[in-house]
C-alpha cells in the first residue's frame, strides 16, 4: 500500500469513527432529553381524585364519571361497582384507613347500620329540606336519593301480566316450583330487604322463616349478580324472579330486555341513599360529587336514562317519565329503624336454616 493510499484510508477510518461518536452522542442526548421530559411530566401536578363505591352498576357509574369529569376536568373519578352488602363490608373493613369518599346507593337500612357504627360523615346537602323525614338521617349522615318498590319480574315473551303471581303468597303455588330464580341474597341489599320483609309480614319470625324455606324449595337457581340474573331470565323464558321495579324497567327501556313486572300489594319500598364516608380522603371532592349526582337535572336524567324514582319532593313532574307519575304502589308499612336492627339476625337465620340446610 502506498503512503498516499494509507493516508486516504486512515482519513476515511477517522471520519467514520468521528461520525459514529457524534451519532452516538446524538442518540445519548436524545435519550437524556426523553428521560428529562418524562421526569418533568412526572413532576407536574397530577389530577386529584374522588373514589365512589356503588351498587348502581357500570352504566350509571361510567356515565357519571364522564359527566363529573367534564364539569371538573382537574379531577379523576374512580369507582368500585359492588353489591350493597359488599360495599358496607368494605367500608367497615377500611374504617381505620378509608379508601372511599362517597358511598352512592344501598337500602336505607344499611346506611342506618353504618351510621350507628360511626362509618359515615355528617353532611347536610343543599337540598336537605326536600326529602321527607323517613327518608333521611336526623344527624345528616345519609340522605335518600331514590324510592324503589320490589316487584315480580317476568319475561313478557312468555307470559302476560295476568299469568304470573300477583301476590307474594302466589310464589308458593305448585305451578311455580322450579321456575323462580333469585339473586344470591346475602351480598345483595335488595334481597336482604326481601328476606326481612317476608319475615315481617308473617305472624311470627319462625313462620316467616318457614315461608322462606318453602320459597327456597321452589327456586331454580341463585345468581351471583344482577346482570347474570337478567341474562338468565332473558334466555330461560319460563323463569320469574324478584327484583327492584325500577331496575326491571331500566333493562326493558334501555337495554331492550323482554321484561315486565307485577308489583304485589303490600310490597316493601326501599329507599336508596347516598353518604360521605367517615375520614374520606378527598372530602371536598366528595361533597361536590354528592351534590352533582343529586341536582334536579341529574335526578331527572337518572329517571329517564336509568328508571330511578327520585326521593326529592321538589322535582318537577314534567321532567320525569310518564310511568313514574302513573305509579300506584301499595307500600308495606315498615319501621325501617327496627328493620335495620333485626336484618342481620333474619339473614343469618335464612342462611343457617334455609340456604345452608339444603
Amino acid at each position: 500500500m502506498t503512503r498516499l493510499a494509507a493516508l486516504v484510508e486512515f482519513g476515511a477510518l477517522r471520519a467514520l469513527f468521528q461520525f459514529k461518536i457524534q451519532n452516538s452522542k446524538s442518540k445519548i442526548l436524545r435519550a437524556i432529553a426523553g428521560i428529562a421530559a418524562i421526569a418533568i411530566a412526572g413532576c407536574s401536578s397530577p389530577k386529584e381524585s374522588v373514589v365512589v363505591y356503588s351498587p348502581h352498576g357500570p352504566d350509571v357509574l361510567k356515565d357519571y364519571e364522564t359527566r363529573f369529569e367534564a364539569a371538573h376536568p382537574d379531577v379523576d373519578v374512580q369507582w368500585v361497582d359492588a353489591g350493597s352488602q359488599d360495599v358496607y363490608n368494605r367500608v367497615k373493613a377500611e374504617r381505620n384507613r378509608p379508601q372511599c369518599d362517597v358511598w352512592w346507593g344501598a337500602p336505607s337500612t344499611q346506611f342506618m347500620l353504618a351510621a350507628d357504627e360511626g362509618l359515615l360523615e355528617a353532611y347536610t346537602p343543599t337540598w336537605a329540606e326536600q326529602v321527607a323525614e323517613p327518608y333521611k338521617d336526623a344527624e345528616h349522615r345519609w340522605y335518600g336519593t331514590f324510592r324503589s318498590p320490589l316487584g315480580i319480574l317476568y319475561n313478557n315473551r312468555k307470559y302476560k301480566r295476568e299469568d304470573v303471581p300477583q301476590t307474594w303468597d302466589d310464589l308458593l303455588k305448585p305451578e311455580w316450583k322450579g321456575k323462580i330464580t333469585f339473586r344470591k341474597p346475602l351480598a345483595s341489599g335488595t334481597m336482604r330487604t326481601f328476606i326481612g320483609a317476608m319475615v315481617l309480614r308473617a305472624a311470627s319470625e319462625d313462620e316467616g322463616i318457614a315461608w322462606l324455606k318453602k320459597l327456597h324449595e321452589s327456586r331454580e337457581a341463585y345468581m351471583e349478580n344482577p346482570q347474570l340474573l337478567y341474562d338468565h331470565v332473558k334466555k330461560q323464558e319460563d323463569l320469574i324472579s324478584v327484583w327492584l321495579m325500577p331496575d326491571i324497567a331500566l333493562q326493558r327501556e334501555r337495554n331492550g330486555y323482554p321484561f315486565d313486572c307485577v308489583v304485589p300489594p303490600q310490597t316493601p319500598v326501599l329507599t336508596e341513599g347516598i353518604a360521605i364516608v367517615k375520614g374520606a380522603p378527598h372530602i371536598e371532592w366528595a361533597k361536590k360529587f354528592y351534590e352533582f349526582v343529586t341536582t334536579p337535572e341529574s335526578l331527572a336524567h337518572q329517571a329517564h336514562a336509568y328508571a330511578k324514582v327520585p326521593a326529592r319532593t321538589d322535582i318537577d313532574p314534567k321532567t320525569l317519565p310518564d310511568w313514574i307519575a302513573a305509579l300506584d304502589i301499595d307500600p308495606m308499612n315498615i319501621d325501617w329503624k327496627d328493620f335495620a336492627a333485626n336484618e342481620k339476625r333474619w339473614c343469618d337465620r335464612w342462611d343457617a336454616e334455609v340456604y345452608s340446610a339444603q
